[in-house]
């Protein structure tokens, strides 16, 4: 049995490398340490970023650090020296690497911020691995890592969990903690993991708890500089250190609610938002454990891509911001023509055939699609107006429409959809024909809540919302903060909505408010438990439907 627990990898993983100096003391070839540092030596601790691992294969993964000796240096590089640096890298089979199977030696170079990207390939299928690197006389903290299972293999239970929206000014990232110490063996990052904003322009009530530095992100050096302040935060930390992650992006890494070459506010000239998203893309690539397909190219990435857990499941990762045609109407909740046109698509038609030629492919069990905004329909408006999000799917029908059908064509056998984006807890079944009731299910939706994003929330009965009465494919509503944990087996997919009372204050506890299950052929989520009210949580008044549509589009 393995000697990891999770405290002891914890405490371990956050404590290595912090002390200036640290030497390799676990492992079975100690480096000695020079009394004092050689010219052009890094003269303090360069791992103030973290490690991460990200894209699980079945015979290997990526591994990640980011060199930062002065991590909020302004121009972004990271109090680092103008040249590239050898960065040694060990992958043992235990937390003591006392069996190391991998070795080697990356550069990390400044024209990538010092960022490293090791992508291992002949590992074996379905295992437990650490991982650690080594710059000059400093080591990295330990970071765990796991491989998928092989191919023709079901393998376990799989424990994955999905996260989206962490707005550092919003709140502590307790959430990611409680995450980490829940030890899952895949987490989904499903954008939103940073914002743009400069202090004070995007505000909660009451104020925010803490403040973004430097101005509005727009240059590769604002970038670089807001990725690393979210990643100075220890809890953060901690989730990246304790499993192999899958990231996309949604609109803040690079803007408010952009859409291909598009920004936000197009009636404001921005002659330079080309260089924008180029320096967005590049900062997002150097800070995340992305394999180098996802390399960019000017103002092109390739982000969309497939994860495959063996037979038991295929993530496929989605890109709903790169390719989609520009909101219809604004970007706000309307009554919009333009929302049903054919020629629209919200994923752009070389992602669309990719996704639908991957349905009709594939052997998995399950057919799981991590991606941003809201897919099933959410219609504000009792009355015979359908006032809807453009912003997500229900602005793109027609688009939302083919991927549905698409599965159906294909006999999708469990077509399963995760959702970020929206700042609470939503549970939906997936139809084609929305306006029917009665019309089959024919998939299932789960939408995490934001880890920070919006402030604390409210505790409230979900039955009382008026957008599950509108909408009675719309099966739950929690507008608290939190993630949703899920266990995968070939009969059922378990998943628990954790909320915490509060992201105000740091080291809140979390709890699990609803839990669902989504059974083997059996589309639409089915409550299993459901939390009583707490009233410490509870806040009553407002208008519902006004507080959800300021929750998602009220921005600066």
């Amino acid at each position: 049995m393995s000697p990891f627990t999770r405290r002891s990898f914890l405490v371990t993983s956050l404590a290595a490398g912090a002390v200036a100096g640290a030497s390799e003391a676990a492992s079975a070839e100690p480096a000695p340490e020079p009394a004092v540092p050689s010219p052009g030596e890094l003269r303090s601790d360069p791992f103030t970023l973290g490690v991460a691992s990200g894209d699980p294969a079945h015979d290997g993964f990526v591994i990640w650090t980011r060199l930062a000796v002065q991590p909020m240096a302004e121009d972004g590089m990271g109090g680092m020296p103008a040249r590239p640096v050898p960065v040694q890298w060990q992958v043992a089979t235990d937390e003591r690497f006392r069996r190391i199977v991998r070795r080697g030696t990356s550069v990390a170079t400044p024209e990538w911020g010092h960022s490293v990207h090791v992508e291992l390939d002949d590992m074996l299928s379905d295992r437990e691995y650490w991982y650690r690197f080594k710059a000059g006389r400093y080591v990295s903290p330990v970071g765990r890592a796991r491989t998928a299972p092989h191919p023709l293999s079901y393998g376990g239970a799989l424990a994955m969990a999905f996260v989206s929206c962490s707005q550092y000014e919003h709140g502590y990232f307790t959430a990611y903690r409680r995450l980490a110490e829940e030890a899952p063996d895949l987490i989904l990052h499903l954008g939103d993991y940073q914002y743009e904003y400069k202090r004070d322009t995007y505000t909660i009530p009451g104020g925010n708890v803490r403040h973004h530095e430097g101005p509005e992100t727009e240059t590769l050096a604002g970038y670089r500089q807001r990725h690393a302040q979210y990643k100075t935060d220890p809890d953060l930390r901690a989730a990246h250190a304790i499993t192999t992650w899958a990231v996309v992006w949604d609109d803040h890494e690079l803007d408010n609610n952009w859409a291909d070459e598009v920004p936000e506010r197009p009636d404001i000239p921005q002659p330079n938002f080309r260089a924008r998203r180029e320096a967005a893309f590049r900062a997002y690539y150097e800070n995340m454990p992305l394999r180098r397909s996802s390399v960019p190219r000017g103002i092109d990435m390739q982000l969309y891509r497939r994860i495959r857990w063996g037979r038991l499941a295929t993530f496929h990762m989605l890109d709903t911001r790169q390719y989609r045609d520009d909101q219809g109407c604004g970007d706000g909740y309307r009554n919009c023509p333009d929302a049903v046109d054919p020629a629209r698509s919200i994923t752009g038609s070389a992602q669309e055939e990719w996704l639908l030629r991957g349905f009709h492919h594939s052997r998995a069990h399950w057919d799981i699609l991590g991606q941003q905004v809201f897919f099933a329909q959410r219609d504000n408006n009792a009355g015979p107006l359908k006032v809807t999000s453009q912003d997500a799917w229900d602005g793109y029908v027609a688009s939302r429409e083919r991927i549905t059908r698409g599965w159906i064509d294909a006999k999708v056998r469990n077509p399963v959809v995760l959702t970020g984006d929206v700042h609470a807890h939503w549970a939906s079944d997936l139809k084609l024909d929305y306006d029917d009731p009665t019309s089959a299910t024919v998939g299932s939706e789960l939408v995490a809540s934001s880890i920070t994003s919006g402030g604390d929330g409210a505790d409230s009965d979900p039955a009382t919302h008026p957008f599950l009465k509108i909408n009675p494919h719309l099966r739950f509503f929690n507008n608290q903060r939190g993630y949703v944990t899920t266990k995968i087996t070939k009969s059922e997919i378990s998943a628990d909505f954790q909320v915490l009372p509060a992201v105000s204050v740091p080291d809140a506890p979390a709890h699990t408010k609803a839990s669902f299950v989504i059974e083997d052929r059996v589309p639409g989520p089915r409550l299993t438990y459901l939390r009583p009210v707490d009233p410490a949580a509870r806040r009553d008044g407002g208008d519902p439907v006004q507080e959800t549509i300021d929750r998602e589009t009220k921005r600066p």
